[in-house]
């Protein structure tokens, strides 16, 4: 793909060094032959001292699509807005029908390339809703899952692409800070090769200190059964627990790839870690990856060979902080910005507000925050205000948005906000809203007519 595409994924041409990796690795690798489990296994239980954070064991009638209180589809050949064929160079349409992506009644998803008479290929892409899987201060994340890539070698595999991936939530709704926002490859796989790779994308794009298109990435081979004959576990573990933090990637519960804080600049590191993560699977056709290993699809591609996942688990460990209130918030208290439980382009950051902790900042159009379960009460709550600070330049501003239960409602509520002088030189800006009684999500919205961050947001509180 064009070093231009303002996109992601390690889906660029990789690099000979890279290949040579594969064999080396693949030796090390031997003593972690595992045996194959039955492809309906269900996820393992989280190990002591571990909680269970997510959990989809794909379990339910085949034929039926995913559970969409948990995963989104993300269907076309790109993101609205963003770069073409998923700024990669892939050449499928990603849709949401069943037969692209849809469970088989043994408790697994299948996401199987397809391709019609006139040669147009359709494959399926899902990515969590939730954007804030990210291990808690002096703690540790595990996201996991047991993949069997598709079961096609040789001629045949040409243009395969399949991948089990993060991406920082920022990217969400911005679409052009790739890689800055940080993108961690569990497992991608190409051409039927009885290859895995893992990388970490990170800095700017081309070069930069991540090495960008490529990221800091290796590989290594699955042993016992191929990837495609058979299921194997792919995990990362991204440990603040240790003095200098560290990203760590698994096949079968041997570690064959460590990227750690140190070996980037402090502003990079913080840049592509210091924020929450969703998950996507997918399986792309052609593209930037493929084209390394020889390219495709091609009239000998075969279709319809599925990526089979068996189930998707994060786990968290240890950490001194309490994780942000889930629910039964009090609308007439101070809630920080920085508690919400989901958000979309945001950053948190050392605040010198008085009374201290930390801001949201970096908001700018189409980002938002997310904060669930606020209680009105019975009487109507009719006032807004927040605590902002804005340091955008002449000519900058936006809105400060409250809408209800979902981001695509109508504002209740919402104030103007430009240059305040700095973005630490706070402000109380207050508002009225429509009525508001009972107990709602609330999302805090940003809409502007620029592109350039105009807000940061310490607290906010509602009145009667």
């Amino acid at each position: 793909m064009s070093d231009t595409s303002g996109r992601l994924r390690a889906r660029r041409p990789l690099r000979r060094a890279f290949v040579a990796v594969v064999s080396t690795l693949g030796l090390a690798a031997v003593a972690a032959t595992a045996a194959t489990p039955s492809a309906s296994a269900s996820a393992p239980p989280p190990p002591s001292g571990w909680n269970q954070v997510f959990l989809d064991d794909f379990n339910g009638p085949a034929g039926s699509g995913v559970n969409t209180a948990d995963w989104q589809y993300a269907t076309g050949k790109g993101y609205p807005g963003g770069p073409a064929n998923w700024g990669t160079g892939e050449i499928e349409t990603m849709t949401s029908s069943t037969d692209n992506v849809s469970l088989d009644g043994n408790g697994n998803l299948r996401i199987t390339p397809r391709r019609d008479g006139a040669g147009n290929w359709t494959s399926g892409r899902i990515e969590t809703n939730r954007t804030d899987f990210q291990p808690p201060a002096g703690g540790k994340l595990r996201v996991e899952s047991r993949i069997q890539v598709p079961n096609v070698t040789g001629a045949a595999a040409k243009g395969y692409w399949p991948a089990f991936w993060m991406l920082g939530a920022p990217y969400r709704g911005n679409y052009w800070n790739w890689p800055g926002v940080g993108e961690l490859d569990i497992m991608e796989n190409t051409q039927g090769m009885n290859t895995v790779f893992a990388t970490m994308h990170c800095g700017t794009s081309p070069g930069g200190p991540c090495n960008e298109t490529s990221g800091i990435g290796s590989s290594t081979t699955c042993q016992g059964t191929t990837c495609q004959a058979g299921f194997h576990t792919y995990r990362m573990e991204w440990d603040r627990s240790t003095s200098v933090e560290e990203i760590r990637f698994y096949l079968d519960g041997v570690n064959f790839h460590t990227v750690r804080a140190n070996q980037v600049d402090a502003t990079t590191w913080r840049n592509a870690t210091d924020h929450g993560f969703f998950i996507i699977l997918n399986v792309a056709m052609g593209g930037g990856f493929p084209d390394a290993f020889g390219g495709g699809p091609d009239a000998g591609t075969q279709p319809g060979h599925p990526m089979v996942v068996d189930y998707v688990q994060v786990l968290s460990s240890g950490g001194g902080t309490t994780p942000p209130p889930t629910g039964n918030r009090d609308a007439y208290s101070t809630i920080q910005a920085e508690s919400y439980d989901g958000q979309s382009g945001a950053m948190t950051e050392t605040t010198s507000d008085s009374g201290g902790g930390q801001n949201v900042g970096s908001l700018a159009n189409g980002d938002w925050l997310h904060f669930k379960g606020v209680d009105f009460g019975s009487t109507a709550a009719r006032q807004f205000s927040a605590r902002v600070a804005s340091g955008a330049a002449g000519g900058v501003s936006g809105l400060v948005e409250v809408r209800l239960d979902s981001r695509s409602n109508a504002p209740v509520g919402s104030f103007a906000v430009g240059g305040t002088g700095g973005w630490q030189s706070w402000r109380t800006v207050p508002a009225n809203i429509s009525s508001v009684t009972g107990t709602h999500d609330v999302y805090l919205t940003f809409t502007s007519g620029q592109p350039a961050d105009f807000v940061n947001v310490n607290w906010f509180t509602f009145g009667r």
